[in-house]
């Protein structure tokens, strides 16, 4: 077990604090909620700034509705969203009313993120948000949101909320007290692992992906939010979000939690936005050459390397790059539509004017707008 490195603490000017479903709900859920507002206040009194993700709104929707079981159907969960969502943020807006501090709230979906100008435009509105010292509460849109624009759950949307405002620190506050070497709810000999340097195959191994009773992510899931931090070189503590003073103990180096380390950013800018997509609009298999040349060469995509397009994408979409068999080479943004792709793959690029009639340039994807993923051992 590796000792757990000290935290250059000085250097956290700019926090994400994501919170869970189950910290929140039950009897103690509104105790934890004030807990958390009073660490957040005690971040901003050092001069820290603070973005907030927060799940919530369908715990807080079935508490009222009187509900043990979320809906199976979507149009049901969005509406239990919508009945929960005014509740979560007044409780916020409460719970920071005693600390002098303001909250505004931002919905956002997949979709908000994945195309670039309103990445940005979200980006321009959190900056400014904190500029005028408020706490921005974030949560997913779950009541328009459908599976094609889904994050999956709050731990991924918190990792990009990190990566989108520059955050020098992601906290995942959790029901769970740390990482374990297994599940601690099913072996109880398991052990809490204090420092992780890499999330990898090993690492993902000792999670599982049951979520709680009104949560949406397990343990996979964080540590993948880990992982998403890692690639933008941001350093990820995962506390117990039940204990009342866990963020501040971990900042002052006590052992609680697990510190997942930020490693040096393999990506910035627009290369780091496309790595972390959550939901690219479709995908191109590639020959055995193509592949070689962009995992190895730092090559553009000529449609003579495109075996196959799958789904329906515009020109200037992303598109996971696939090989033959399957694995993800990267994410990049396509200089031709799906259709238009489909007709001139295979095909060297003098040849792209007569088949289409136009050419709009030689690469059905530039390298500059190509983010190579960074594989996981086995994974």
């Amino acid at each position: 077990m590796k000792v757990r490195r000290p935290l250059e603490v000085q250097t956290f000017r700019r926090l994400v604090v994501k919170v869970g479903s189950a910290v929140l709900s039950g009897p103690r859920g509104r105790q934890q909620q004030l807990a958390i507002a009073a660490q957040i206040a005690a971040l901003r009194s050092e001069g820290r700034e603070v973005v907030l993700v927060s799940s919530g709104a369908q715990a807080i929707g079935m508490q009222k509705l009187g509900l043990t079981e979320k809906p199976r159907s979507m149009p049901g969960k969005q509406a239990l969203a919508a009945v929960g969502q005014p509740t979560l943020m007044y409780l916020w807006e409460q719970a920071f009313s005693w600390y002098d501090l303001k909250v505004a709230q931002v919905l956002l979906t997949a979709e908000d993120l994945g195309h670039r100008h309103r990445y940005l435009n979200a980006r321009q509105t959190l900056e400014t948000l904190l500029e005028w010292g408020i706490v921005p509460t974030i949560n997913e849109n779950d009541t328009v949101m459908v599976e094609e624009i889904k994050f999956g759950d709050n731990d991924q949307l918190s990792a990009l909320i990190a990566t989108l405002v520059g955050a020098d620190l992601l906290v995942l506050l959790s029901d769970i007290e740390a990482l374990y070497e297994a599940d601690p709810r099913t072996n109880p000999q398991a052990k809490p692992i204090p420092y992780v340097e890499r999330v990898d195959t090993r690492v993902l191994r000792m999670a599982g992906d049951s979520p709680g009773r009104v949560g949406t992510g397990g343990m996979k899931s964080k540590l993948l939010a880990a992982e998403k931090a890692q690639a933008a070189g941001i350093p990820t503590l995962l506390l117990p979000g039940t204990h009342p003073q866990s963020i501040a103990k971990a900042l002052r180096g006590e052992p609680v939690g697990t510190l997942f380390a930020g490693g040096n950013r393999r990506y910035s800018g627009r290369k780091l936005w496309l790595y972390q997509l959550p939901k690219p609009q479709g995908e191109v298999v590639v020959d055995a050459g193509a592949a070689r040349a962009l995992r190895q060469g730092g090559a553009s995509l000529l449609p003579a390397g495109i075996l196959e397009v799958r789904g329906q994408f515009g020109v200037g979409e992303a598109v996971r790059c696939l090989d033959e068999e399957d694995n993800l080479i990267g994410v990049g943004l396509v200089n031709y539509s799906a259709t238009e792709l489909a007709r001139i793959r295979r095909k060297k690029t003098k040849d792209i004017e007569a088949i289409l009639g136009y050419k709009n340039t030689d690469e059905a994807i530039h390298r500059d707008y190509f983010a190579l993923v960074s594989e996981l051992e086995g994974m």
